[in-house]
């Protein structure tokens, strides 16, 4: 089942009088359940494009339709609302609230949904998604207490607290040793595998990109090439 089609997206920055394209014309479609790297180098257009797929831009022509809506010119109320109903998002850099638990991380996500659930079942749900990533001994940790992969698997549990079908994740071993890159690649692959969940890798590294089952190959704003494994 199809979740994202793009069709003829573009994307161009105005600074001043200079107008700046950035993606010049992507279509593409990506299947409910797929694990995709979008892979590129730095300026390719891969981060636009992920903020644009992520709705935190729109696109300047084109359209986007995600899970049968066309989303491509909504509001950024309307926008806002799709991210936390649909998204999350992980980052290289972790974006985890300083001065606050692992536990309170996590939970920050749910002030903002519609879902009605009692404090019990919010505290509940987020223990239980710590607990998946192997951080149940960690939960009263701050970010300041925690190594660089126990931080991004804080940010991993945040990203799914929402129950999104759709995850990005944006060079999420970025600042991670091999090692630790590899436990964490193998616990999206998990996510992907058991979970149903499509994850989109955005990442210059083949590496990254290998652990995903197809990689799609951007420079300059337009997609190069393909690849399924």
């Amino acid at each position: 089942m199809e979740l994202i089609r793009l069709e003829n997206l573009t994307k161009t920055y105005h600074l001043g009088d200079l107008d700046v394209p950035v993606l010049r014309g992507i279509s593409l479609v990506i299947q409910t359940g797929e694990l995709v790297a979008l892979m590129g180098t730095s300026g390719s257009g891969k981060t636009t494009l992920m903020n644009v797929l992520g709705c935190l831009d729109r696109p300047t022509s084109g359209r986007y339709i995600l899970d049968g809506q066309d989303v491509s010119s909504i509001s950024s109320d309307a926008r806002a609302q799709l991210r936390n109903q649909k998204m999350g998002f992980v980052f290289q850099s972790f974006n985890l609230l300083p001065r606050t638990t692992a536990l309170e991380n996590v939970l920050m996500p749910l002030t903002y949904s519609t879902a009605e659930l009692s404090e019990a079942q919010t505290r509940e749900r987020c223990i239980g998604l710590l607990r998946k990533v192997g951080l149940e001994d960690r939960m009263e940790h701050e970010p300041s207490q925690l190594s660089g992969g126990q931080q991004q698997r804080v940010a991993i549990a945040r990203a799914l607290v929402n129950h999104p079908p759709l995850l990005f994740a944006d060079e999420p071993t970025g600042n991670l040793d091999s090692r630790t890159s590899e436990e964490i690649l193998a616990m999206f692959q998990q996510l992907n595998r058991d979970e149903g969940i499509t994850i989109i890798l955005v990442t210059h590294d083949a590496g990254v990109a290998h652990h995903a089952t197809r990689t799609i190959h951007i420079k300059d704003g337009l997609i190069e090439n393909g690849e399924s494994r």
